[in-house]
């Protein structure tokens, strides 16, 4: 199934149904009095999360939503009947803003929660609504209110724990297929990932992590090259990145070189990207000679100033993954008891930010 992570959507309540104006005429009873009903209400639209969606696909092609309108009330004391509500069901993680105000109305984090994106309207007032003892035969009656109308962006950031950030090719395909249960798309040439795989780690009995791989990042991401800067936003809602470096890249380049461009993009992008704890996990080492390993990760750290935990691995051999794994859960199990989830932070939540040493320039 394709990727989508944005579309726009028009959406309509159905208006309320009219009132009557009638009165009761039977043999016998020539002041039978007014008998005309109330229209009925106009179909509203929810918003509900669901699990089972991971795409917004169904919106990039269906973008008219339109709820029907109430029935207009009847004679004989009928009430005219109320439309049935619609109900749109969206991925785990879907902002949902106003077109038109870029105001955000509605964020889908809790599932089978219905939350009300445009109220139908009401119906109108038949004649017997306006009868009284001093009125014996109102000959009034109301409208339907209109139904709200509007125009939605829909944008899906996905809920993850870890997010893996790298260069194109650096083995974040290959890392998130060995230790989690997602099988993305894996080849030996850059920008094999197009869009955002996610996969649940298993650390042990009802211990458990999920984790998102995104298409990789180049130099001038923060201003629209390569894939990757379309997908950063499913990154903040992450508790923590890996930042994956290749070690035996085949074009001869400096691995330091390649990581602090990385980040450099990252912090032109979004500064609370940056500030999101961030830790290292060097790849690919089974392709290094067994002699210059140690020397190589030593060299690499010491020239990235680099003070924060540094794993060793191959994902491809499955070398160093079980160590990496325990200690990405035990930090996000910690930061779930000391806070809530993450937010967008134009939500008015206080993000969960460790400080991170920024690489010095060389």
């Amino acid at each position: 199934m394709k990727f989508v992570d944005e579309a726009t959507i028009d959406i309509a309540a159905g208006n309320g149904g009219a009132g009557c104006m009638s009165f009761r005429r039977e043999k016998f009873i020539p002041f039978g009095g007014p008998n005309g009903g109330d229209g009925g209400k106009g179909g509203s639209v929810f918003a509900v999360a669901d699990r089972n969606l991971n795409t917004l696909i169904d919106y990039r092609y269906a973008r008219r939503h339109e709820a029907r309108n109430g029935e207009a009330g009847r004679g004989s004391d009928q009430y005219g009947a109320a439309a049935e509500d619609i109900v749109l069901r969206m991925p785990v993680g879907t902002i949902v803003r106003d077109a038109e105000t870029d105001e955000i109305i509605t964020e889908l984090l809790d599932p089978d929660v219905p939350v009300l994106l445009a109220k139908g309207g009401d119906g109108g007032f038949g004649n017997l609504h306006f009868k009284s003892s001093t009125n014996r035969a109102p000959r009034q009656k109301t409208p339907g209110w209109p139904g709200e109308a509007k125009k939605l962006k829909l944008e899906l950031r996905v809920l993850a724990d870890v997010g893996l950030l790298g260069l194109p090719n650096a083995g974040k395909s290959t890392l998130i297929a060995s230790i989690s249960n997602a099988r993305p798309k894996i080849a030996n040439y850059p920008f094999t990932t197009l869009h955002p795989n996610l996969g649940v780690v298993r650390a042990g009995p009802e211990r458990s992590f999920v984790v998102a791989d995104l298409p990789g990042l180049i130099e001038g991401a923060a201003d629209g090259a390569g894939l990757g800067h379309l997908f950063l936003r499913h990154l903040q809602r992450t508790r923590l990145l890996l930042h994956v470096v290749d070690m035996a890249t085949f074009d001869g380049e400096d691995p330091v070189k390649q990581a602090k461009g990385i980040i450099k993009e990252l912090r032109r992008y979004d500064e609370s990207l940056y500030e999101k704890p961030r830790w290292i996990v060097l790849n690919k080492l089974d392709m290094v000679p067994a002699e210059e390993r140690a020397a190589r990760v030593k060299d690499f750290v010491r020239r990235m100033r680099w003070k924060g935990p540094v794993f060793e691995i191959s994902a491809l051999a499955r070398e160093g993954l079980d160590p990496m794994v325990q200690a990405i859960y035990e930090h996000v199990a910690a930061l779930k008891v000391q806070a809530p989830p993450e937010v967008d932070p134009r939500f008015d939540a206080e993000p969960v930010v460790a400080p991170q040493q920024e690489p010095a320039d060389d």
